[in-house]
């Protein structure tokens, strides 16, 4: 067994050693593509010993056209179920059912058995389906602001992220046009990060100055949340879902000087304290922004709130200025009318995230 490899490591593997000869002698003509993308974690690179309990092990999607999905797919599956080995690596190429229990969503276990057909997870599909299934919607979708409104960016990023081993259908342009956001989103979705940093960070001194230190304490969590998703988008990457995200953020350029001062502001013992390492974040946050020259530099870094004694970033005013500079009427439309943001602003709510179902209805928060 091979214990040091990942699993996107493994499925490539298994793609070339295993599924590939099979393809190449009983199917010589197959145009198609193969993948591993969409859900879990060795998709992001994050897997690790405990990943290994369910749905890891050898696995990948081949991606046909439509018509030869119709016509071959029963019978590739088949050829697989016969000619792929019982291991791979050391490990079952056998998987169990999916569970059904209210609790494991499906999970699949590896296997290991010595007689009968392989019970594989070469999963045979279109592009176009596996898409509507994960992101709720098609490959030719003409994407829309309000489509990039309301996917979330643990989405995008385990559509993007992965690896394709085979590309003969051309699924890496496809996954290109995702690759991020664009400019004028990009900017709305930077707006409303400040925005949400504007409605929270006067809250942690006046919270603890009546005393209410785990009100303080709270708010500035709230706030280190919407500072790390602020840095995602300064430094154009999708941000992971929780499990993931502090994972993903030490990986950012900023993290090195950001990390400590969120993580001390966590563990202040009093509200000044806090506040005075919020102040050190806002600093840095400040020369982030003006770095990008997005907008006019913006200064100073730290002001007094209202004459109350509060210090803060007073992040409307990046707000304002990054609203100034969207060109796309549909983006300023949907400023002019709220600042709600992407899903992911607005709501940490995973059943919401994941209702695929619901990403129609989603985008239609954003409509006039």
């Amino acid at each position: 067994m091979s214990a040091n490899i990942s699993g996107l490591g493994l499925a490539r593997a298994f793609y070339h050693e295993a599924v590939q000869p099979v393809l190449a002698s009983h199917y010589p003509r197959l145009l198609h593509s193969a993948a591993l993308i969409g859900s879990g974690s060795e998709v992001l690179g994050y897997d690790d010993a405990v990943s290994r309990d369910h749905n890891w092990g050898p696995r990948l999607q081949l991606f046909l056209s439509a018509p030869e999905q119709t016509r071959l797919s029963a019978g590739i599956t088949q050829t697989l179920r016969r000619h792929l080995p019982r291991q791979f690596r050391g490990y079952a190429t056998n998987w169990s059912a999916p569970k059904h229990q209210a609790d494991d969503k499906g999970t699949r276990l590896l296997a290991p058995t010595d007689s009968g057909k392989v019970n594989h997870r070469v999963e045979l599909l279109t592009i176009d389906n596996f898409m509507r299934a994960h992101l709720g919607l098609g490959s030719k979708h003409d994407l829309r602001a309000t489509d990039w409104l309301s996917l979330p960016q643990q989405k995008l990023l385990s559509f993007t992220s992965g690896a394709v081993f085979h590309d003969a259908l051309g699924i890496e342009t496809i996954r290109q046009r995702f690759a991020y956001y664009p400019r004028d989103v990009w900017l709305y979705l930077l707006a409303c990060g400040w925005q949400r940093i504007a409605q929270d960070e006067h809250l942690v001194p006046r919270a603890g100055a009546v005393g209410d230190e785990l009100g303080s304490r709270l708010i500035a969590g709230r706030l280190a949340r919407s500072i790390l998703l602020l840095c995602f988008l300064m430094e154009r990457a999708y941000a992971p879902y929780p499990k993931w995200l502090g994972s993903a953020f030490q990986r950012l350029a900023c993290a090195h000087e950001l990390a400590p001062i969120l993580a001390a502001a966590q563990l202040a013992s009093d509200y000044r304290e806090r506040e005075s390492h919020l102040c050190g974040a806002w600093q840095i946050l400040n020369r982030l922004h003006n770095n990008l020259q997005l907008t006019q530099p913006i200064a100073p870094a730290v002001q007094e709130f209202h004459g109350r004694g509060f210090m803060v970033s007073n992040a409307w005013r990046y707000t304002q200025a990054l609203l100034e500079r969207i060109a796309c009427d549909e983006l300023q439309q949907i400023a002019a009318r709220s600042l709600i943001g992407g899903i992911d602003q607005f709501s940490d709510n995973t059943d919401l995230r994941e209702a695929v179902q619901l990403r129609g209805a989603i985008a239609d928060l954003y409509a006039g």
